[in-house]
């Protein structure tokens, strides 16, 4: 973080933070006039200044160990100007206390390109710092400070995609926070308007099922309807909440699974945009086939809409759409215990899926564990009863999909 401090080595911390703020607010004041931002104008928070590199070895063998100092520095800045971790720390106190990171977060679209990277780094940092002394196994402070105190940063840092110059650097920085399940926690269950305070950490209620007006629920038209850089960056941080801290969403989506998997399907894999997709339908298998989320496979196998919905991605023009559609296709399949919908549909078509699946992809001659796939599937189909069979689930581990044939 000695990249917030100057050549003039007796400014405060204090007085650093304030002077960027006020130019951030002369930044709002005249968003359209270059010189408002000025390289020199930059350099109050990020300076031609260096960090040492043996304070900044120090600070990373000491995170390294479990202990203070993660500044990380030596991974930005080559070398001539000496920190430490008590300045650092004095930096991120005063941030907090004039509140400098919520008006970075708004104004990222306003900055000029040098000074959104600038601000990037300045959160990079930021998250990841530990003060001398503290506990290793506690989430970094301005983490804590973010969920507890202020998040409508992060909910200002989602909606960073909703303009394209703010998109990848608020990516970047939202990525860096959703390690922590905390944050995730705050993006997913946020349901504030703009203008609205967020939901703090304590006032999360798990329990209760979504309006889908949140914050995380504008991921689903930001991947689906914004340019493509700012639609795979958002697919990125999307499949990243979904994916990173799987106790916390296997609840969320069971208790919002009719919302989460219509928009789901409707919007993502229905998409006109090849890449969203074939990334959406690809990410959906990701989710079903994880032990984690085992209730959420069962309940979305069980619809016949889901299936019809998967068999027509197996009849697409594009083969790739096709490869991943066929990977959520069999767990219909290889349920053992499949609902009567979906017998139904299965027992319909199952002349035509005999017919059709043996030809399906077949220059994929060298993936030998997709050939195997289909036969299993091709012998399923076969064994099918002629009409559909009422069957209660058994418990235990033994009432789940065939492993082998779907993993």
């Amino acid at each position: 973080m000695a990249f917030f401090f100057n050549r003039a080595r007796s400014r405060q911390p204090i007085d650093v933070v304030r002077t960027t703020k006020d130019l951030l607010a002369r930044v709002h004041e005249a968003p359209n006039s270059p010189k408002v931002w000025r390289p020199d104008a930059t350099r109050v928070f990020i300076t031609d200044a260096r960090i040492d590199r043996r304070g900044a070895g120090k600070a990373a063998r000491s995170h390294e160990a479990g202990g203070p100092g993660d500044t990380r520095a030596d991974e930005f800045f080559p070398i001539e100007v000496n920190t430490s971790p008590e300045q650092v720390y004095a930096l991120i106190q005063a941030s907090l206390q004039e509140d400098l990171l919520y008006d970075l977060s708004q104004s990222i679209h306003l900055l000029p390109f040098e000074a959104r990277k600038d601000t990037q780094t300045i959160f990079s940092h930021a998250l990841r710092f530990r003060p001398t002394g503290y506990p290793p196994d506690k989430d970094p402070p301005v983490i804590s400070y973010l969920v507890h105190h202020r998040p409508e940063i992060l909910v200002e840092l989602c909606r960073g995609y909703s303009q394209p110059q703010s998109a990848m650097p608020c990516g970047v920085i939202l990525r860096e926070a959703l390690k922590f399940d905390v944050v995730t926690a705050v993006v997913l269950y946020d349901q504030s308007k703009e203008g609205e305070s967020a939901v703090r950490l304590s006032d999360l209620k798990p329990n209760l099922p979504q309006r889908g007006d949140g914050v995380f629920w504008n991921f689903f038209e930001w991947v689906d309807k914004s340019n493509f850089e700012v639609s795979a960056d958002a697919f990125t941080t999307f499949r990243e909440i979904l994916t990173r801290h799987k106790n916390l969403v296997t609840a969320y989506l069971a208790t919002n699974f009719e919302l989460f998997f219509g928009r789901f399907n409707n919007i993502l894999i229905q998409s006109d945009s090849y890449v969203t997709k074939r990334q959406s339908i690809k990410l959906l298998g990701e989710i079903l086939l994880d032990r984690a989320n085992y209730n959420v496979m069962m309940a979305y196998v069980e619809s016949g809409e889901n299936l019809k919905l998967c068999m027509k991605l197996l009849r697409d023009d594009r083969k790739m759409v096709q490869y991943e559609g066929f990977h959520v296709f069999k767990v219909f399949v290889a349920n053992p215990n499949k609902s009567v919908a979906v017998q139904r549909i299965l027992i319909n078509n199952r002349d035509r899926l005999l017919r059709f699946l043996p030809k399906f992809l077949e220059d994929r001659t060298d993936d030998d564990q997709f050939t195997d796939e289909k036969s299993f599937l091709v012998r399923q189909i076969e064994l099918l009863p002629k009409e559909p069979v009422e069957r209660s689930r058994p418990s235990g581990e033994s009432r789940g999909v065939n492993a082998a044939a779907v993993a």
